[in-house]
This record gives structure tokens, sequence and C-alpha cells, in this order.
């Protein structure tokens, strides 16, 4: 159970979340992934905190843990010729580089990416940046939250037009992570027909923009530019949150016969709200109706109710309920490794899972612990010299 990318190795040249979550994303799958930090301080986000965990001499930061699974780690200084001559070899044995410098950063090193692939040509290079490689603002700096300003997501996210408002997760940096990956994939099939490898770049701006979804064709097709608005849908109604006697719920009525079933399960007076474009269009009256409705019921039981008369429905969770949550679980999304410095730790399990032809699961489960820095550089210079 070793995973359907055993025997690729990807050499991580990549810092903070973009370049890391892909390369995770690649190690989850069964890739071996050196990861080349800078000697001393390492990948930023081994700085990230608090919360830090561990004693002083071991300390380390849960935002790290969060992104590093399955990785070695080697220091490498990139402007020492030994350290660049070791990872030129690490290079010539790699069927993957991922790298998420400023454009110009890995020429100026003598690292540029036609160098690289003229010496390994079966090498497919990922390349994420904040804005794109080329065009006006090509060199332009990244981070998550002034992306998901720049690409529009922040305005369609807050309680209102005047209430921007980013994702409580760097969805920016995550995206263009699993785009990432997505594309490494494709380029390791086309190189399987062509024995070539390709350069794959996204970014920051290209990831949030591909996640536009209806709210990207809204104006692009229809001339409506979206605003936020809080916990309801701007197409469908009722879909958000509603409250109800000791908290609230979430409903998503996406079809007319989810509407009935609403209606008849609660009594609700349908006069007027006969369409889902009505509805939307008298969206302030439909949230009055469906919680006044609710305001007799605690949460619990109308969450019962609601699934009983089979409309879709949920709680707002907080993150120590989704860990301890047995549907979870079930799904391998928490899992336990044993870390160098801190022990047991449990992590964020990987989102895919594997099934054979006969329907058993092959799933990876042999997962590592993020590594300590420069926990690995024995190995793989040794590896490298060809004595292990």
């Amino acid at each position: 159970m070793t995973g359907p990318l055993d025997g690729v190795l990807v050499v991580d040249l990549s810092r903070a979340l973009a370049g890391p979550h892909a390369t995770m994303m690649l190690g989850d799958l069964g890739a071996r992934v050196v990861k080349v930090e800078a000697p001393g301080s390492g990948d930023d986000t081994r700085g990230w905190g608090p919360p830090f965990v561990g004693e002083d001499d071991g300390r380390e930061s849960t935002y790290f843990l969060s992104t590093n699974r399955n990785k070695e780690s080697i220091a490498l200084d990139l402007k020492d010729d030994a350290d660049r001559d070791l990872l030129l070899r690490l290079v010539d044995r790699a069927d993957v580089l991922v790298e998420n410098f400023r454009t110009g950063v890995l020429e100026r090193l003598g690292l540029g990416i036609e160098s690289l692939q003229a010496r390994n040509p079966r090498l497919v290079v990922l390349s994420i940046t904040g804005f794109g490689h080329d065009g006006p603002e090509g060199g332009r700096a990244g981070y998550d939250q002034i992306a998901q300003g720049e690409a529009g997501l922040m305005s369609l996210t807050g309680s209102g037009p005047d209430d921007p408002q980013r994702v409580g997760v760097p969805i920016a940096d995550l995206l263009s992570g699993m785009y990432g990956a997505y594309g490494v994939l494709a380029a390791l099939h086309e190189r399987a027909r062509t024995g070539v490898g390709t350069v794959v770049r996204t970014s920051l701006l290209a990831a949030v923009v591909g996640v536009h979804a209806f709210q990207g064709t809204r104006w692009t097709v229809a001339g409506e530019v979206g605003r936020a608005q809080g916990n309801h849908h701007p197409s469908i109604a009722p879909y958000g949150l509603f409250r109800c006697r000791d908290g609230a719920v979430q409903i998503a009525v996406g079809s007319e016969g989810l509407w009935q079933r609403l209606v008849t399960a609660f009594d609700l007076d349908p006069t007027g709200l006969e369409s889902n474009a009505v509805r939307v269009a008298q969206r302030e009256r439909v949230i009055e109706v469906v919680e006044a409705a609710f305001a007799e019921h605690d949460a619990e039981p109308l969450l019962a109710r609601l699934a009983e008369a089979g409309v879709p429905a949920g709680k707002v969770r907080t993150l120590d309920e989704v860990y301890g949550w047995e549907q979870a679980l079930s799904q391998g999304l928490a899992l336990e490794v044993e870390h160098a410095t801190l022990g047991p730790v449990t992590l964020p399990g990987p989102p895919l899972r594997f099934f054979g032809p006969d329907g058993e699961e092959v799933t990876r489960r042999d997962h590592a612990a993020p590594p300590v820095l420069d926990q690995h550089a024995a190995d793989i210079r040794a590896w490298l010299e060809g004595d292990a």
C-alpha cells in the first residue's frame, strides 16, 4: 500500500504553503519527496506560530506540521557550490521538481528551469507564483490574503458588500497547490507517451479565479457582479444557515421537490413562493418563514426531523467536533504518526482513498511524520553516493 506514485522522486524547493501542499499531495500518493530547506531556519512556516509544540530545543510549528507529512528533509545552501552540486545530482534522478520562488530567482542562482531540463529532459517542473510568471504584474510577490482580495474572493465572502472577509484557511495557497499537483499528474502521464518532461505553471491568482464557478459566469455571461451576502446562497432559496430555538442549522433546498418536502414537514405557507426564482427574489421573506417554523425546535431534534423528511441539513461543527466525529474518522481524515522529537502526533489525513477491482481498499497506510530540519541529510547523501 505505497500508493500509485511509488517510484516517483519529487525534489521540493518550495516553502510556505502552496508548493509544500502540492508536494504533500504527491507524497500522500506514494512519491518520494525530498524537501530542500535553508540551513539554520528551514521552511518559513517552521517559524509561523503560535501555536508551537514541543520543548525549546525541539519546538515545532503546527503550521509546518499541517503541510509537510510524507517528506524527507535536507538543508542545502543554494549559494554554496558543493550544496548546489548535490541539488543538481538530485535533479538528475528526479521525476518532478517543485518551486515557488519569485520570477528570476532560480536563474540568479544558476538553477534556471531551462538548464535543469537540459540536464534531465524527463524532468517535470511545477512552478507556482503569486500572480503568474509573466504579464504586467508577473514578478509580483504573492501572499494568500492579498490574492484572495485581488482575485475577487473576498468580495464574495462576508456578511454583506461592505464586509469583505478572507476565507478562514489560506485557500489561495491551498488551491494553487491542488491545481499544481493536478498539473504534475497530467504532465507525468504525457511524459509516459513522449518521454519528455514539461513545465507546469499556476499561480494564486489563477487558482482562485479557477474556482469562481457560477460567480464567474454570473459576471462574464449575465453581467451581474456578485457581492457578499452572508450565509445564504445567491441563486438558491432556501439554502443557508437558519436560526432555531437553541442555535442554528443549515439546509440546502436545491430542487422544487425538496421545497415541497420542507413545506409539508413543517406546514409552511408556500403562497407566492412556488418557484426557486421567486424565492430568491424574496429571500428575506423565505428566511422569515423558515425561521418562524424552526423557532420552536432545538437544533438536534430539528436535524433529525429534517433527515426524516429527506431535506439535506447539517450543523456547523467546530474543529474539535470534526476530529472527534466518527464519520470523519471513518474516512481516514485523521492519522497517527511518530514524529522524531514530538513522539506520537495526530495529523489531518489525506482526502483520497483507493480501492482495487475486488473492492478491497489499497489506500496508503504508512504515512511519515513531517521531518525535523535536515533529518534525512545523511541518508540522502549516502543514496546519491550509491551507498544506500
